[in-house]
């Protein structure tokens, strides 16, 4: 899909919820969906880490962003039902969910993958995700439509060697992308779909590949449009697809969605 032909997607009157929101994709994604009109929720660990993007928001004149603070990787399940208890009487509903919270140690061999590690970056990475979306689900459901969007990676779909815990939970979000992509589409109001970014400069990239240098990789920014038109009119129809973000401007489809198979 050549992006640069088409209309920016615009999201007035739209609540859209992103995690990881303080950097890299969350960022920018966050930034993109106030510039388009929605009002969005960030979410982080720590309020104080939202602070900037915040600003940002408001200095631009986009629609006054909430904050959400939860950790994916602490949070009980009844702080996840208070976090939802939270937005419902705020906003009533959810129009979107993106999930770009992410998080890798290190990279390393099964052999020597410390255990402890390994359940934190499966927590973080996968059950927080299941978690949040779950509570979720009765305000998705109370939009117009909704969309909800898991940020995938290409580990995730072709395992590499040395992604360890990482590499396994991204598998298991596009399991869990495909599982609730077929739950919901009789309904046809919630489109479920995962896309992976390509290889972006964010603070996960640097600090597993502290050698590399950033400048060769494509900022977060170029990506935000393949966001937007999943969460926007142009995105309906597609659910349980698992998409690609090309930092040239196209879009490819690695899984045929839901309702071809």
């Amino acid at each position: 899909m050549d992006q640069g032909s088409q209309v920016p997607e615009r999201l007035e009157g739209r609540i859209i919820l992103v995690t990881g929101a303080a950097e890299g994709i969350g960022r920018a994604v966050a930034l993109a969906c106030a510039r388009a009109g929605a009002t969005v929720v960030l979410s982080e660990p720590s309020e104080d880490d939202l602070a900037e993007v915040y600003d940002r928001i408001e200095s631009e004149g986009g629609p006054e962003p909430a904050i959400l603070p939860l950790s994916l990787e602490k949070a009980s399940e009844e702080e996840f039902l208070g976090a939802a208890d939270i937005l419902g009487a705020t906003f009533g509903r959810l129009d979107g969910l993106v999930h770009c919270a992410a998080f890798a140690p290190f990279l390393s061999r099964i052999d020597d993958y410390d255990a402890s590690e390994w359940e934190r970056v499966i927590r973080i990475n996968l059950t927080g995700p299941f978690l949040l979306t779950q509570v979720c689900m009765p305000l998705l459901r109370a939009a117009p439509e909704a969309s909800i969007i898991f940020t995938s990676d290409r580990v995730g779909r072709h395992g590499l060697a040395y992604w360890g815990a990482y590499a396994a939970a991204k598998f298991g979000i596009e399991g869990l992308m495909q599982v609730l992509a077929a739950e919901t589409r009789e309904g046809g109001r919630i489109r479920v779909n995962s896309l992976d970014p390509g290889i972006l400069r964010t603070g996960l990239r640097a600090r597993l590949y502290p050698a590399e240098n950033p400048s060769k990789n494509p900022a977060p920014e170029t990506v935000t449009d393949d966001y937007l038109r999943l969460l926007g009119p142009s995105g309906r129809g597609i659910t349980g697809a698992a998409l690609h973000a090309w930092e040239s401007g196209h879009r490819s489809e690695s899984k045929t969605p839901i309702d071809g198979l």
